[in-house]
């Protein structure tokens, strides 16, 4: 007769194997044992285990940086001429082209745009250059007509037909309608500009910087390291993910050439952290961030993308005693495989004998 001790002992014997048989079916592991009781516990049905499909998908490898939703980094905008400010704009006004900016002495300063200032008086007809050609596209575009202009803007000549378009937009503008115009009689911007901050005060001289302005279009400046920007493309689909994480399709339209923070004002090596390259990301729809004046944010890129490759979730993955990895099929079968790219929860497989929509054993 056994005694109660050695009764106990085989019971939690029997018990042990038991767990550690259902154990290793759940996670891929296989148990080899060459006694009777074991071999008919491993003949019996395995345990209900999860499994999921294998799959055929496109995996993306996604960076995700810090950005700051705003208008963009402003500029600077200086005055021209003589005189003092006698009106100024609030923070948040437009400039449109025709449009008063601001006053001296109190006359109107409209807006015009352009990429060449005026830098002289245009008075006389013998005058010819960019400067001409830029008051001529504003005045056409403002439905002053002048006749056809020179097709290069260096050859524009400032005709009769100029003067008296001038003089026909300053009349109903109601500026001083003289048709001839001097520097600072207009302001000259690359666009429509929002005003960001005012730097001057009425009766301050106008030849000064006056104000900044930034582009009239929400975007999100993302600092990046110098060394990673060569994997972000101009144009390039990323994702702003807003505070309250809705997530809002957007582009990159434009990088920086300009390497911020490489040295220090002292011209010493940066102590702050490795150079950044700015990149200007701006939403498909403006209108999923108009409730937003200003707000961190985060910005999803693309950096690499595999297309139509076999994938599984990562818990399906069985690491081997010998090294590498397996997935293991539902009747316990282990099947080599080799780990591609990795991508939040699924991760890329490559082996003999798989196909998508087969079934795998996976923990999550």
């Amino acid at each position: 007769m056994e005694s109660k001790d050695s009764a106990g002992r085989k019971k939690a014997v029997v018990v042990v194997l038991s767990v550690a048989v259902v154990a290793a079916i759940a996670v891929g592991a296989f148990v080899v044992i060459s006694h009777g009781k074991a071999t008919q516990a491993a003949a019996s049905p395995p345990a209900a285990v999860k499994t999921v499909a294998i799959e055929k998908t496109d995996l993306t490898d996604t960076q995700t940086f810090s950005g700051t939703l705003g208008f963009g980094t402003p500029q600077t905008l200086k005055g021209a001429g003589e005189g003092v400010v006698t009106k100024l704009p609030k923070t948040g006004d437009i400039a449109q082209r025709g449009e008063s900016l601001y006053s001296v002495n109190g006359k109107e300063i409209p807006v015009f745009f352009g990429d060449t200032p005026l830098f002289r008086k245009l008075d006389n007809p013998d005058l010819q250059g960019a400067d001409v050609a830029m008051v001529a596209d504003n005045l056409a575009a403002l439905g002053y007509k002048s006749g056809t202009r020179a097709k290069d803007p260096e050859k524009a000549k400032f005709t009769a037909a100029v003067s008296d378009a001038l003089k026909r937009w300053q009349k109903k503008a109601g500026l001083d309608d003289t048709g001839t115009l001097d520097v600072g009689q207009v302001v000259v911007l690359p666009g429509a500009v929002r005003v960001n901050a005012v730097s001057v005060l009425l009766g301050d001289s106008v030849a000064a910087p006056l104000m900044t302005v930034t582009p009239t279009d929400k975007v999100v400046t993302v600092p990046v390291d110098a060394t990673e920007v060569g994997s972000i493309k101009t144009g390039a689909a990323v994702t702003i993910v807003r505070p309250d994480n809705k997530e809002i399709p957007a582009k990159v339209t434009s990088i920086s050439t300009t390497v911020d923070g490489a040295k220090d004002p002292a011209g010493g090596l940066n102590t702050q952290g490795p150079p950044k390259v700015d990149i200007l990301v701006t939403p498909d729809d403006e209108q999923a961030v108009a409730d937003l004046d200003s707000a961190s944010v985060q910005v999803q890129v693309t950096t690499q993308t595999h297309p139509g490759v076999l994938a599984v979730p990562v818990g399906a993955l069985v690491a081997l005693r010998e090294g590498g990895y397996a997935v293991q099929l539902p009747g316990g079968q282990l099947k080599a495989v080799k780990t591609g790219m990795f991508s939040r929860e699924l991760v890329e497989i490559t082996g003999d004998g798989l196909a998508a929509g087969m079934q795998v054993v996976t923990t999550s």
